[in-house]
């Protein structure tokens, strides 16, 4: 076995509750994706049978998608990320033309949304940002009220990928759509772990990743409401009925059909075991002193507990929890590193201290009981010792 695998063999952590930032590849996708990483391929543009065959398998993974968002298949768009899915609406389509018009924007939003709003801010695009109450939840009216004439399209995510929180999406997009304003719906975090139907939350695009339930990374799709506007962010080959220049990457489709399929399958069953796994660990979070669960009065996604331990910074918890066998996460796996308290905290009101001391726990439906336990009480060990250990007086 070469070094580096031995490497990563050795320190990977045996308990993994960070399910929010990827999940593990099922099984089941991977004996789909294997034929297409061997004995079969063939660029699904070619016209002999090698070609129609890889065509043929991405076509049926589009299907199994559109089945499980309840779309039509040829509304899908494959991307390589729900990241280039987001930026493909605000960056490529033609209403970015002018430097004149205005947009609505969430504070919850993952940085694929809030930071091309920002580059087109600067460009001279006017934007309102509507942030969310205490628990991380939009008011669906605050959002209507900052619509203008001149708006021109409206973000809000379904499910916060920190919080989790779940956005009145269908209740901003009815009233949008009776005034002609476009919604982009980031639905990354929530397809897989809740029910979603996209003629029912009535936006106009809806972006969906592979990995976050379990299918492979690398693979993603943007729906597209037919008629809606939409150019290609990516220019060059006529792929994908012209809407994104590039070969499609067959294994990765192939497996993101697969999980597509699997996850409309098993949702219910899934939900169902990662609540029972959030509401054992939030009732034994009664043991920690000061802590705080973030969004709890709110609907949320089953899967994920956001909570603040108040005197033990998260950094330093994070590693703490690594050492002992526990991944977890300070928030989006997308800001990890940096020591900037959460943005979406910070929207919701939550103070600089509180928001330094916070950790999201993502459960996923492999996990048990018994590890949750388990982490309830190496939790509990390592923040006593932060708290004794900042209560020391430093020399």
């Amino acid at each position: 076995m070469p070094e580096s695998r031995d490497r990563i063999d050795q320190t990977m952590p045996a308990t993994y509750f960070d399910h929010n930032a990827t999940t593990p590849l099922d099984p089941k996708v991977r004996v789909a994706m294997e034929p297409w990483l061997g004995e079969l391929y063939g660029n699904p543009a070619s016209l002999h049978a090698f070609g129609q065959a890889a065509r043929d398998a991405t076509e049926v993974a589009r299907e199994q998608i559109a089945g499980l968002l309840g779309a039509r298949p040829a509304e899908l768009v494959f991307m390589a990320s729900g990241t280039e899915a987001n930026n493909a609406v605000l960056l490529g389509c033609s209403w970015n033309t002018s430097s004149k018009g205005h947009l609505v924007v969430s504070g919850v939003e993952h940085p694929s949304v809030w930071k091309p709003v920002l580059a087109l801010q600067k460009s001279g695009m006017e934007v309102s940002w509507v942030n969310p109450d205490r628990q991380g939840r939009v008011d669906p009216e605050q959002v209507m009220a900052e619509t203008r004439e001149d708006t021109r399209l409206v973000c809000l995510m379904l499910a916060n990928n920190e919080v989790g929180t779940l956005q009145p999406v269908e209740k901003v997009a009815g009233s949008c759509q009776e005034r002609g304003i476009p919604v982009l719906c980031d639905a990354v975090q929530a397809i897989g772990k809740v029910p979603v139907n996209v003629a029912d939350l009535k936006v106009d695009y809806l972006s969906v990743g592979a990995h976050k339930f379990n299918g492979p990374l690398g693979a993603a799709a943007l729906w597209v409401r037919g008629g809606a506007i939409f150019e290609p962010l990516l220019k060059g080959g006529s792929q994908e009925r012209q809407r994104r220049a590039g070969t499609v990457n067959v294994p990765a489709v192939v497996g993101f059909g697969e999980a597509a399929k699997v996850a409309a399958e098993e949702l219910e069953v899934r939900s169902r075991r990662v609540l029972e796994l959030r509401q054992r660990f939030e009732s034994g979070l009664e043991r920690i002193a000061d802590s705080t669960v973030h969004g709890r009065l709110a609907e949320r996604l089953p899967n994920t507990s956001h909570i603040a331990l108040l005197g033990a910074d998260s950094e330093s918890l994070l590693i703490r929890l690594d050492l002992a066998g526990f991944a977890v996460s300070s928030g989006s796996a997308c800001s990890s590193g940096t020591v900037e308290p959460s943005r979406t905290l910070l929207a919701m009101g939550a103070p600089r201290e509180e928001a330094s001391c916070s950790l999201r726990i993502s459960f996923g439906p492999r996990n048990t009981i018994e590890e949750v336990d388990a982490f309830l009480d190496v939790l509990a060990r390592e923040v006593a010792e932060l708290r004794r250990l900042s209560s020391v007086p430093q020399s």
